[in-house]
């Protein structure tokens, strides 16, 4: 080998598999496929060969449409139609891109291999078709209605059921309802966001709900019963004597149904005492009386221990 000087070229560049051939040359075929051992480690498959043909079908874009709702509405449910634009499958050509007793033809430039491969020396290096751009196939004959995409944009109305107790920010998922795939490829999913507007009485943390109600200082101190409003009707709420303004009164399951559960959160009612403003002249004559029989010190305390005040008046 060393005496032929075209072994030594070749064994000079190639090593040993260079000259292992049967005629003397060097056997490139049997080498190792550079393409496997990058693809296999840095996916570069694309760059030394190992590219592979791309498939036409590709999964549609995921949609997402914005819902605006009443407080009602997120608490008990609704049923609501939704209006989307989307890309659907071409009822003409029915996603092929061809048109009617057509069908897509085999790339010319890359022979339906959706890769061209470039020899280099020893190295073979493909790189996607830029003809078909990947997928070997070809639109000859292109539908007139889709214009060879195999899609077309439509106005579709879909109805939506928003469960009960859903809140401001909540994502439905609608899955299949978002863009045709292409080529046949399975479609999108569609993503409603609710957006849910306040309720001019009621606050919602979570599943309970809060609201907050006045009382005259007699009702408070006598104790009374009122009418409160709830979601689902009046409800008649016993007042005791002596309440103190700020206490929370909670009313058992008049609050928002737990989402895709059983039961539900509470109403939890504030009372409020509050100070008439104006006076008529009997009023004062009276609260003035009510004075003299009760006698507070004025000494400023923590604030922890502003509750013991209610003490002066049992």
């Amino acid at each position: 080998m060393l005496a032929d000087a075209d072994k030594r070229h070749l064994y000079d560049r190639f090593g040993h598999a260079g000259v292992s051939g049967s005629s003397g040359g060097a056997d490139v075929s049997g080498m190792t496929d550079l393409g496997d051992i990058f693809g296999e480690i840095f996916g570069l498959g694309d760059m030394f060969g190992g590219g592979r043909r791309r498939s036409r079908a590709q999964r549609g874009a995921d949609l997402r449409e914005d819902l605006t709702l009443e407080f009602e509405e997120a608490v008990f449910g609704v049923e609501k139609q939704v209006k989307i634009r989307r890309h659907e499958t071409c009822d003409k050509c029915r996603g092929t891109g061809a048109a009617p007793g057509k069908a897509p033809v085999t790339c010319r430039t890359c022979e339906g291999h959706g890769q061209v491969r470039y020899q280099q020396g020893f190295f073979s290096i493909s790189r996607t078709c830029s003809t078909c751009q990947g997928t070997g196939t070809m639109i000859a004959d292109p539908c007139d209605k889709c214009r060879g995409q195999g899609r077309i944009v439509a106005e579709k109305k879909i109805d939506a059921t928003v469960p009960a107790g859903v809140e401001d920010g909540t994502r439905i998922r609608f899955s299949g309802y978002g863009e045709a795939g292409a080529f046949g490829g399975p479609a999108g999913d569609l993503y409603i966001v609710l957006h849910v507007k306040e309720h001019a009485v009621f606050e919602r943390e979570g599943n309970q709900l809060f609201c907050v109600v006045p009382l005259s200082f007699p009702q408070a101190t006598l104790g009374t019963e009122i009418q409160v409003r709830t979601l689902e009707g009046d409800y008649q709420l016993k007042i005791p004597e002596g309440t103190q303004s700020g206490h929370q009164f909670r009313i058992k399951n008049r609050g928002v149904p737990v989402l895709n559960g059983r039961g539900k959160g509470d109403l939890y009612v504030e009372v409020r005492v509050q100070t008439p403003g104006k006076l008529n002249k009997r009023q004062r004559e009276l609260l003035q009386e009510l004075e003299q029989t009760l006698r507070i010190e004025n000494k400023p305390q923590r604030r922890s221990l502003l509750g013991k005040v209610k003490d002066i008046f049992n």
